[in-house]
This record gives C-alpha cells, structure tokens and sequence, in this order.
C-alpha cells in the first residue's frame, strides 16, 4: 500500500504512465490475456492472484476517491452472487442447514464465491483496458482492417463512461430549474424519464456528428494515410515476450489439468507440486506486470531526481 501511494504522488506530479506508454499491439495481447485466464479457469488461487492484480492496477490508474466507490458495489455484489449460488444449486456432500427441505451446502456457497471472484477479475481488468486503451489505440490497431466496425466499437466503449458524465450533468441542471422538487413516486418517474429523454436525444446528436466528422476526414476510404505516435521499441518486445511466454505456460498448464479444482461432490484439495507453483508463479507474474513496471518508474524517477 505504501508503494502504491508513493506511486501516486510521483505520478500526479510527473503525469507519467509507463505502462500505458507501451505499444497497443502489446497492450491488447496482455488485457486479452488476462481476461481470457480469469473467465475460462475455476481455480480459486488463479481468480485471487488476477482479482489483486487488476485490483493493483486499477488503483494506480485510477482515484482513490473512485476506487472506493467502486468497492462498495462491487463488495455487496460479490457477497450477493454467494449467497444467490447455494439457493439454486444443492450439489455437494457437506449441507450446513435446510431452507425449505432443499439442503444449502458448503461447496455451493464456495462455489458461489468462486464464480464472484471470476466476474469481479474480469470486471476489473476490463475497467483497466477501457482506462488504457483509448480510442486513438483502438483505432490504430483496427482503423485500417475494420475500419467501419472499430469506429462502432470505440464509439460504444467511450459511451459508457461518457453516458455517465452526461446523465449526471444533465440531472444537475434540471434538479437547478426545479425539476426534482416535487415529490412522490409518479413524479420521481416523470423526472428520470425527461433526463432520460434528453440523454438518448443527446447521445444520437453526438453518434451522428461523430460520424460526420469521421466521414468528412475520409475515414475508411482506400489510400488514406493514418498518423501515427506509436512505434514498436525494444521495450514492447521485452514486454511481448514476457505476456506470451507467461501466458503460454498458464494456457498449457490449464489444458493438461495442472489447476483444475473441482467444487462438487466434495472440494478439491489444492495440489502444490512442481507443475503448480510454475503456473502459479506464471501467473503471478504475468497479472503484476503493471504494477512491477509502474514501481520501477517511481524507482528511476526518484533516483533521477536525487541526481539533480
């Protein structure tokens, strides 16, 4: 924790990003990776390592403030699948109490936390790559190959967040000219449904000059050059090489059985041989990378600095 508030004071100060900073090519394949690890294994060691990793990552990109807040949906929602998992599944030999004659079992409840750690892993690390990945990434990668689809999908992706900013602006300005001050629920329900109006209204205003303006520039027309800042260095291969190589033991390991964990009839014991600790570690370290390339900034930036 430490670290990562020393993280944060470098980097309000110095605007810098050194994760971000990597080519988008490199960038996709590590997001890619991680979220196809968190959504296709069952294994708890797995789903904890990459939860903490975007959970790391997420911190250092983003405010505290917003962090927080985030946890405090996400908390009750972790513990609401956990206890919604036992409720419709009574597989297991272990059962804790009866709830209507249909028995509640403890592999149910683990497996219900299990399936919680899975979402919440992937959600993390799909708010970083909406973080990271910008739409200039996202257009440079695909602009050329799929030019008409990559503009809908970066549109679509920078909605979320916009469609955010813009409904709470927009309630800001009615609550001002006294639209919420009446009270009750039919006219609680006539307020949000003119916010809403006016948000729909405003999203297809935008959608259709946005793609105007892309059609005006050429966008997508054959011969079209495309500037580009990003050029493939040194340190993006090093980057590359790592997230492959990590990623490929994980991959293997998980098709040859090594992290396979079972939930029903009974729990599985955790197995920590040779195979394991490889892919764990591979893991582990493939899911800390930002974090790890994030601390070494904050290390070669102090020590710059102490040079001065």
């Amino acid at each position: 924790m430490l670290v990562v508030i020393l993280w944060r004071k470098t980097m309000e100060s110095n605007k810098l990003k050194s994760f971000a900073t990597i080519h988008p090519a490199v960038l996709m394949v590590y997001f890619l990776s991680e979220i196809v690890i968190s959504m296709f294994s069952t294994n708890p060691i797995i789903l904890g390592v990459g939860l903490v990793g975007g959970l790391l990552f997420f911190l250092m990109i983003q405010d505290i403030k917003v962090f927080l807040k985030d946890l405090t949906f996400y908390i009750p929602m972790f513990l609401l699948i956990t206890i919604i998992n036992p409720l419709f599944s009574h597989n297991g030999v272990t059962p804790l109490f009866f709830m209507n004659g249909n028995p509640v079992t403890m592999e149910a409840i683990i497996y219900g936390m299990d399936i919680a750690l899975m979402l919440m892993a992937v959600i993390y690390w799909c708010k970083c790559y909406s973080l990271i990945m910008t739409t200039d990434k996202f257009l440079y990668l695909f602009g050329k190959a799929i030019p008409k689809l990559s503009l809908v999908l970066s549109m679509a992706l920078r909605f979320i967040p916009l469609f955010k900013e813009k409904l709470h602006e927009i309630r800001n300005v009615q609550s001002s000219i006294g639209l919420y001050d009446r009270k009750g629920f039919v006219n609680k329900i006539t307020s949000e449904l003119k916010v809403f109006s006016a948000l729909i209204t405003w999203s297809l205003e935008n959608s259709v000059e946005t793609a105007s303006s892309m059609k005006a520039r050429g966008y997508g027309l054959k011969g079209r050059t495309h500037f580009s800042m990003y050029k493939f260095r040194s340190r993006d291969l090093m980057y590359l090489l790592a997230i492959v190589i990590f990623f490929g033991i994980v991959i293997v390991g998980m098709a040859m059985g090594v992290t396979d964990f079972s939930f029903y009839p009974e729990i599985s014991n955790f197995n920590f041989g040779i195979s394991q600790i490889i892919v764990y570690i591979s893991f582990a370290l493939l899911s800390f990378i930002p974090f790890v390339s994030e601390v070494w900034e904050v290390i070669v930036w102090k020590y710059s600095v102490s040079k001065i």
